[in-house]
């Protein structure tokens, strides 16, 4: 049998999330008997294995008593490693590793190449696959080309005016989003194009890039989870609940509500919802899970306005690494938590995501160069 490796944490600002998903992955493989290695990252990057008995508490205040430092070598034949410089340095024994990692480098796809470079079995996105899923911009354009439905989106940049676009954006509100991330982090509803301006220019949560659209006062959040293994399966569809003053569905909605992160938040589910709507909405999450070769569990998100008009719902956005695996999706459907990470690692042990190919670098070239310093000439 296999020995799973967790990762959870980051720098990034999903963290203190990203450990209640990992510790919760954690938990119900060692109660499972599967023996997990606990790889906490920490907000400065390093990296430390944990106890894997640890309680969400012990990461409050820091480094968590118990942690012993490694790291990830991104080599042929690395991994993580404890130790120092060789021959001391010695392997992490894992076979697998379960990423619990949301937002940042954890989710956009960083890691998922460290790991691609290493040569070690991952589950979640591949570092193709992240990098579109958690670019809204670009999961935005690559929805629309495929002819799904989605609201128009702009990057938001100093010299945006709003004379020269569409009439969305011409009248407030509007709501600005970081270009990069989740989670809600960083959204804010603002009354007109200068404000979204100004805001873009102040908040740290903005600074790697900014996006902004029309605000549509009384859309419905819907959700829908995704599973790629043995073969693509679509949950029931949620609909998350907003607190009462609540203009979107907030972090504090998702992870905050219950205690118990995503798998606490206040929801309908299945949602109760017009036939042709969710017929529409099963189809797209279909063709989104394939534009963005989703693997392993994602969750896709969907604004509805509430009608019987299939052309009032709209693609949103996709979460690669969702909160709590999206496990509480399929629990009503009768699978437990260990049997959809049971289904996440054999899938990433399945094969690589990323073969690398070296075919026409045979030397060719370089033999008919010549001197660098005649090309330099």
């Amino acid at each position: 049998m296999s020995r799973p490796g967790v990762c959870f944490g980051g720098p990034s600002p999903e963290h203190d999330i990203s450990i209640l998903t990992g510790l919760q992955a954690v938990h119900a493989l060692a109660e499972a008997g599967r023996d997990p290695v606990a790889l906490y990252w920490s907000p400065n990057g390093t990296w430390h294995e944990v106890p894997a008995d640890l309680e969400a508490a012990a990461f409050a205040d820091g480094l968590p008593s118990g942690a012993t430092a490694i790291e990830l070598l991104s080599r042929p034949g690395g991994g993580f490693v404890r130790g120092g410089r060789r021959p001391k340095r010695a392997a992490v024994d894992l076979d697998v590793v379960v990423n619990c990692c949301h937002g940042g480098p954890g989710e956009e796809g960083a890691l998922a190449a460290q790991f691609d470079l290493a040569g070690l079995p991952y589950t979640g996105p591949s570092q193709r696959s992240a990098a579109i899923s958690m670019d809204k911009l670009a999961f935005t354009g690559a929805v629309a080309a495929a002819g799904l439905p989605t609201l128009p989106l702009w990057l938001l940049t100093d010299d945006l005016r709003a004379e020269g676009l569409a009439a969305e954006l011409v009248e407030g509100p509007l709501i600005v989003k970081p270009r990069f991330g989740g989670s809600s982090i960083g959204i804010e509803i603002v009354a007109d194009l200068a404000t979204a301006q100004a805001l873009a220019q102040t908040s740290l949560l903005l600074r790697d890039g900014a996006v902004v659209q029309r605000y549509l006062t009384d859309v419905i959040d819907l959700n829908i989870s995704v599973r790629t293994w043995p073969q693509l399966r679509l949950s029931a569809v949620e609909r998350p609940l907003r607190s009462a003053d609540a203009e979107i569905y907030t972090y504090a909605d998702k992870y905050l509500v219950g205690g118990g992160g995503m798998a606490t938040a206040a929801r309908e589910l299945p949602a109760t919802l017009p036939s042709v709507i969710e017929t529409g909405l099963r189809a797209a999450a279909v063709e989104v899970s394939h534009l963005v070769m989703a693997r392993s569990v994602a969750r896709i998100d969907f604004l509805w306005d509430g009608g019987d008009d299939p052309n009032g719902l709209w693609v949103n956005e996709i979460n690669p690494i969702p909160g709590s695996l999206s496990w509480y999706f399929w629990s009503g459907e009768g699978d437990s938590l260990i049997e959809l990470l049971d289904d996440l690692i054999a899938e990433a042990l399945d094969g690589p995501t990323r073969h690398f190919v070296t075919q026409g670098a045979d030397g060719t070239a370089l033999r008919s160069v010549g001197t660098i310093a005649a090309k330099l000439a």
